[in-house]
């Protein structure tokens, strides 16, 4: 895909050159962050065995192999990301886990050229940086049959995630916010925060009955100050103003790390960093059926 054609292209590159290894060093906390979320989506979900289910975003996989437990053997699942290197490590669970019903798929999912064949789309927190949520949202319900079920899973403000927002006011005291041009993933993990926002896109997109839900969670960042203070400078908005600052956030590092270490103390909790998280599960359906 060429970057003209492709709205997502520089999004797809960031992800490949500058997140992938940063998102790789840190998958224990990550994805044992986000299953909470998942999970409680995964409880409301009633797919009848032989279902098709396509997963947006599926980075490492982990959602698509539960997903593939869910609908049974009779059942397939299908996984798309932009990032192979997700896709790798996707492919090799799948395999170390005979988990024979999931395939995985390389693409774009704003302009893959979907056919009407799924009773679900899944996606916990895929949705967030396309460069145009409504088009992709559009495309996401072409892979579904007629009255498919879209679920989708955001988080919610940043105010409502102080894993993400006590770090980024800590790393503002010392640093400028990222410019205009600053290299991202995207519009961002919030860009779907919005209730009233998020249910004009799924109207644009066709869908109806939507359907809000929120869902609140701890999340372990370390199991000490420090390692939490590292994960933190590496990724999440905090991680983003830390690298945009480039040489000037080098010069202020070692301020920077205390105060986080000090604030992130405080959330010292049997031994691990826990702080709280929150997100909406997202359900609405394609018409028809």
């Amino acid at each position: 895909m060429s970057s003209v054609a492709n709205p997502n292209q520089d999004f797809i590159d960031f992800w490949n050159s500058t997140l992938v290894d940063k998102f790789n060093r840190y998958r224990h906390i990550l994805r044992e962050g986000m299953r909470h979320h998942s999970d409680t989506a995964f409880q409301k979900l009633k797919l009848p065995p032989g279902s098709r289910v396509l997963d947006v975003g599926c980075g490492w996989g982990d959602t698509s192999l539960v997903l593939a437990h869910l609908v049974g053997p009779s059942g397939t699942v299908v996984g798309i990301d932009c990032c192979d290197n997700f896709l790798q490590t996707a492919r090799e669970d799948a395999k170390a886990q005979r988990v024979s019903n999931v395939e995985f798929t390389l693409s774009d999912v704003q302009i893959h050229p979907f056919e009407p064949i799924y009773d679900l789309c899944f996606s916990r927190f895929g949705t967030m940086f396309f460069a145009n949520p409504v088009a992709a949202l559009r495309n996401m319900r072409k892979s579904l049959k007629p009255g498919g079920q879209l679920m989708i899973v955001v988080w919610r403000m940043i105010e409502d995630n102080p894993w993400f927002g006590v770090p980024k006011e800590v790393v503002l005291q010392f640093l400028p916010p990222p410019g205009d041009n600053a290299s991202t993933c995207g519009p961002g993990p919030f860009s779907m925060a919005s209730e009233s926002v998020v249910s004009a896109q799924l109207k644009a997109a066709g869908y109806i009955d939507f359907k809000f839900e929120r869902v609140d969670g701890p999340v372990e960042i370390g199991n000490t100050p420090e390692k939490a203070t590292q994960f933190q400078l590496a990724l999440g908005p905090a991680g983003e103003i830390f690298r945009e600052a480039g040489e000037v956030a080098e010069r202020h590092r070692q301020n920077i790390e205390a105060a986080l270490r000090d604030h992130l103390a405080r959330y010292m909790n049997g031994g691990k960093i826990v702080m709280n998280s929150s997100s909406w599960v997202i359900t609405a359906r394609n018409p028809g059926g």
